[in-house]
């Protein structure tokens, strides 16, 4: 009967809060600031893939100014890059890699922003065909061996990167999500921080299974933050906001090294966008150089 009452009364507080959605702004450290390095965003093509064959994709590699290449640089890691490099979208990341690097609260960091492979038309259809879907939602080694055996080595040619797992993080939103979660559980050897937006840990290939995964396997040495909306999708394939609570049950069952943050949106950036720098704060908090003065949120 205990165990029902609290069901209730969280449920009614969802639907309170819900009826009140909140503001989401973006504060200072996602916009540009007078005296502040900024760092250099450049744009690439990736066609030449043996795990995605035939797949074209574009990326974009963001160095902070204050590389010089005389020590190896962390990684950060973005599904969908086009959407979180962009300057006047919801995350705006390189603007907040210059305001955190500046401060101190994270350490120099390369990013790489990678959209999903897409394949040329076929006859008969009038568009490409994205790959989005197959890279991102497979539970499967593949995704990251992609990244580890092609993206890093191609842009490690320019750039001295890390091999520190501590040192590399990946991030992504709804399927991007579940993505970058899926990389650091396949190889936490080679991530080991992950922030995932809105991620679909739902059943579109399977990934509703993480929650019983995560409870069942040994515990993997990866830092988690799960940003979620109460008015996240409710569809064929499940109900977004309940697979990300049962994820912070499950990382919480196992004592993982996770924060989970609910707000009032849906399935989109707007609340991930407004606390993507104190998300940054707490995923690198630790790190060596680092001096990240996390806030609650």
């Amino acid at each position: 009967m205990r165990a029902v009452l609290v069901t209730i009364i969280c449920l009614a507080g969802i639907l309170q809060s819900s009826a009140h959605a909140q503001e989401y702004v973006l504060t200072g450290d996602s916009l540009p600031q007078e005296g502040v390095p900024k760092g250099a965003v450049t744009q690439h093509t990736w066609s030449e893939s043996a795990i995605y064959p035939g797949a074209t994709r574009a990326y974009w590699v963001y160095v902070p100014a204050q590389y010089d290449g005389t020590k190896p640089a962390c990684v950060m890691v973005f599904q969908d890059g086009e959407w979180y490099q962009a300057i006047d979208r919801d995350f705006r990341v390189p603007a907040v890699f210059d305001n955190l690097i500046h401060k101190g609260s994270m350490p120099l960091t390369i990013g790489i922003f990678i959209n999903p492979g897409v394949y040329p038309a076929e006859a008969g259809e009038a568009e490409p065909k994205s790959n989005r879907s197959v890279e991102y939602d497979t539970l499967s080694d593949q995704y990251v061996r992609f990244l580890l055996e092609e993206i890093l080595p191609a842009v490690g040619k320019d750039y001295r990167l890390t091999d520190d797992p501590e040192g590399r993080a990946i991030c992504g939103i709804s399927s991007g999500g579940i993505c970058a979660f899926t990389a650091a559980w396949e190889r936490p050897d080679a991530f080991r921080k992950v922030l995932s937006h809105v991620g679909s840990f739902t059943n579109i290939r399977g990934g509703h299974a993480y929650p019983f995964l995560i409870r069942a396997v040994e515990k993997k040495p990866i830092r988690v933050f799960l940003q979620a909306g109460e008015k996240d999708l409710d569809n064929q394939y499940g109900n977004w906001m309940l697979g990300n609570m049962q994820m912070q049950a499950a990382l919480e069952f196992a004592k993982y090294d996770y924060r989970f943050e609910l707000g009032t949106e849906g399935h989109n950036g707007k609340h991930g966008g407004a606390i993507l720098p104190e998300a940054l704060r707490w995923l690198w908090r630790d790190y060596p150089g680092a001096n990240p003065h996390i806030s609650p949120l």
